[in-house]
């Protein structure tokens, strides 16, 4: 309890004596004049002092502020598109100033000579966020959320087993499970779709993805310990009327995509989002037997409709349906197989169907548009029967969740604060072979969150309590702070706590292709989930961004580290035996150190150049050791490489550097069936060139890992899969060899 006490009391002298050092500051929120008379809050625009290059721009409500001159009386305001104002300053009229900006009744020629990146920073946000836009998205064929960054150094994505084809993904050298994964910012990869929810989300509905390291907000609530990704999916009053994208690759892959905007009057619009892949392709490049990847099918289809009526209210109602089905395992018997006359073959099916439905509502107070209150709920139905051999593996979850948000200001806009009610139910029913495990979580929680913000320093401290019905009460501090050494330089820290219910079976299936015993030690602890206490972290970071100018060409670099220490973990055994898998609550040490740096550079025009590379050191107690965790590169190193030509030729290259890998203990196995202690290190590359065609069709063919590279001995005693020493969980390297796809997008646009 004393780190708890620590941290909120530094949360409590930020929040009182920080504004004491604050200098003296212009505020005012600027806004737009509409058609209709009303006003609605300008994000972006410029605020600047007349014949100095001294200026800030406004954030999402409009809201600026800038250091005073006394030797400067006028602001400039501007944006694109609307005529731009003069404002005349003096020590009276400094504070909560209302700027209200008109449309330009003639716009003149505009000459682009910069394009937006295709990942971007967000410099007004205390929290270190990078938006991935659909440019970056359209580097790869990112076909679904797991295969969307592949050209992000900072997000790992590794198969989780060689029968399942699932993807999973890392940050800051932990699990993805510890990363809050949302859609929209409502719970999306969250409990049973732990290892397969990636792939139900496809790219071609993405319109963008806000990745945050560290410790989250705690308007989100408790569980993010490393990050979290929020995604953001296409909307009624975006560009594109219709959306159609069609890819294939020679491993079998085929994929239709279909997105359908419509307005309904002035006031209305609707989304139809349709997808459809299927595997057809039985592919055996190792010559183990087992298919290197599963054939099935998925269904999947969204229909949202969103309110605005252009004076503060918003609504949005919205359906999701999906279904699931892949089928992998064993080709035919091994003739070598002594036991051929008495097993069938090794068979691995996985049926999911999701339905779920959501709706938000939210309110902006006319005459003050920093206030605003808001409403989000969802409601969702997930079951999933599985099979692996003769390991049976369904269950179901039934989920709700509503989240309302109230902001507004204290006295000005310097001081801001979100406030808000939560509440979640998860009803789970597991059945693993004979044993079945049924729980419920009831939890209840409210959030306070303070802003403090002047031209250089920003902080927000927030603490929220929650209510669990198995765990008792749960409090969670946070803290970022911001400080802008000057526009081109941020420091940012981050501090806070997280905890979260493990589900062991649902994030760790990959056990389930294996002949490995499960066994939970839990000390008789029934009341809890598996009799497992839950797992706690406290998160700290610090990142450093700097714009500068290479050979007069721009360039950005930035420096990160995260320290993740856990206070409880629920331990995945794989170390104490090679015939066992062991569940137990952490007894010693586990945490997770993450260095980064990585600089983008503009050498050429309509050339962009990442380099990254990264360093981990994680380590957890394993049966009493502290040991490196298991299949994680300690290094890795990143080149991305861009380029387009003037005439719309687009060609994007990544090479990706992996460090050797801890491979988990297999020295109890026979000699024949044991494995390296880590693996070798690797490259991967991979490549893709695009072409548009009449500003609304792009034609595009890739190549992914080009060298071919791949783990051939992916699963130990193939041969004979239903005896002892048969594991497929331990993969560590490519499981696909060289892949080439190929496919076109077509859009027609909106008119305006």
């Amino acid at each position: 309890m004393k780190s708890y006490f620590k941290y909120i009391f530094i949360a409590f002298f930020l929040i009182n004596f920080a504004p004491l050092f604050a200098q003296q500051q212009i505020k005012g929120v600027v806004l737009e004049s509409t058609d209709k008379g009303n006003f609605i809050p300008v994000a972006g625009a410029t605020v600047y002092w007349l014949g100095t290059s001294i200026g800030t721009s406004t954030d999402t409500s409009g809201v600026f502020n800038i250091k005073h001159n006394p030797n400067l009386s006028k602001l400039i305001i501007s944006f694109v598109g609307l005529k731009s104002d003069t404002l005349l300053v003096s020590e009276q009229n400094m504070q909560n100033i209302r700027v209200i900006l008109k449309n330009e009744s003639q716009l003149e020629e505009v000459s682009i000579t910069a394009e937006r990146q295709a990942t971007t920073i967000d410099y007004l946000n205390p929290m270190k966020t990078n938006v991935m836009t659909e440019k970056e998205l359209f580097k790869a064929a990112c076909c679904n959320l797991s295969e969307s960054f592949e050209t992000n150094p900072s997000v790992d994505v590794n198969f989780s087993d060689a029968v399942t084809g699932a993807k999973q993904i890392q940050m800051l050298g932990l699990a993805g499970t510890y990363t809050q994964i949302t859609t929209e910012n409502l719970p999306d990869v969250r409990g049973l779709a732990a290892n397969y929810g990636l792939s139900f989300i496809p790219g071609s509905w993405i319109e963008s993805i806000q990745v945050t390291k560290g410790i989250g907000s705690v308007a989100n609530g408790y569980e993010s310990m490393a990050g979290q990704i929020n995604t953001e999916l296409r909307k009624p009053f975006g560009e594109d009327k219709i959306f159609f994208n069609a890819y294939a690759n020679n491993w079998g892959r085929y994929e239709a995509n279909l997105n359908f905007n419509q307005k309904i009057g002035k006031n209305w619009g609707t989304t139809l989002l349709l997808h459809n892949n299927n595997w057809i392709e039985k592919m055996d490049m190792n010559h183990d037997n087992f298919m290197d990847l599963p054939i099935g099918k998925q269904f999947n289809v969204i229909n949202r409709w969103h309110f605005d009526n252009s004076k503060g209210i918003s609504a949005q109602i919205g359906v999701k349906a999906m279904k699931d089905d892949r089928t992998g395992g064993q080709f035919s018997h091994d003739p070598k197989d002594i036991h051929t006359g008495h097993f069938p073959l090794y068979e691995v099916k996985i049926n999911t169907e999701r339905l779920e439905a959501w709706g938000k509502f939210g309110y902006v107070f006319p005459q003050q548009k920093y206030k605003s209150i808001g409403l989000m709920a969802s409601v969702l139905d997930y079951s999933q029967n599985s099979g692996f051999g003769f390991t049976t593996y369904n269950a179901k979850q039934q989920s709700i969740y509503s989240n309302l948000i109230y902001q507004s200001i204290i006295n000005n806009t310097n001081h801001k604060f979100r406030t808000g009610l939560s509440f979640i139910y998860d009803k789970y029913d597991e059945t693993f072979n004979q044993n079945n495990y049924k729980r419920t979580e009831i939890v209840g929680g409210s959030f306070f969150e303070y802003t403090f913000s002047q031209e250089k320093f920003n902080v927000v401290a927030g603490i929220r309590t929650d209510f669990h019905n198995l765990f008792g009460l749960i409090v969670t501090p946070r803290l970022h702070a911001k400080y802008d050494f000057s526009p081109t330089t941020v420091l940012r820290i981050s501090a806070g706590r997280g905890q979260r219910t493990a589900n062991i079976f649902a994030e760790n299936s990959s056990v389930f292709a294996s002949s490995r015993k499960v066994e939970i030690q839990n000390n008789g602890q029934s009341n809890k989930a598996y009799g497992l206490n839950p797992e706690t972290a406290w998160n700290f970071g610090i990142n450093l961004t700097k714009e500068f100018r290479l050979f007069n060409r721009e360039a950005t670099l930035e420096l990160d580290y995260y320290r993740t220490d856990f206070g409880n973990q629920v331990v995945v055994d794989l170390d104490n035996h090679s015939q066992k898998v062991l569940f137990y609550n952490l007894q010693g040490q586990s945490y997770s150190n993450s260095v980064q740096a990585q600089i983008a550079y503009e050498p050429l025009k309509n050339m962009e150049i990442r380099l990254a590379y990264r360093l981990f050191d994680v380590k957890t107690t394993y049966s009493g050791q502290l040991l490196d965790r298991y299949l994680l590169a300690r290094d890795r190193a990143f080149v991305n490489i861009s380029y387009k030509t003037e005439n719309a030729w687009n060609f994007d290259y990544t090479l990706t550097w992996f460090g050797r890998k801890r491979i988990p203990n297999t020295l109890n196995n026979p000699e024949e069936f044991r494995k390296n202690t880590y693996s070798p290190d690797y490259f991967t590359m991979n490549m893709q060139v695009s072409k548009s065609f009449f500003e609304n069709l792009d034609v595009y063919l890739g190549v992914e890992n080009i060298l071919d590279f791949r783990q051939t001995d992916l699963i130990v005693n193939a041969q004979s899969p239903f005896e002892p020493y048969f594991d497929a969980s331990l993969v560590w390297g490519n499981i696909q060899g060289r892949m080439i796809y190929g496919g076109l997008r077509y859009r027609i646009k909106n008119k305006k």
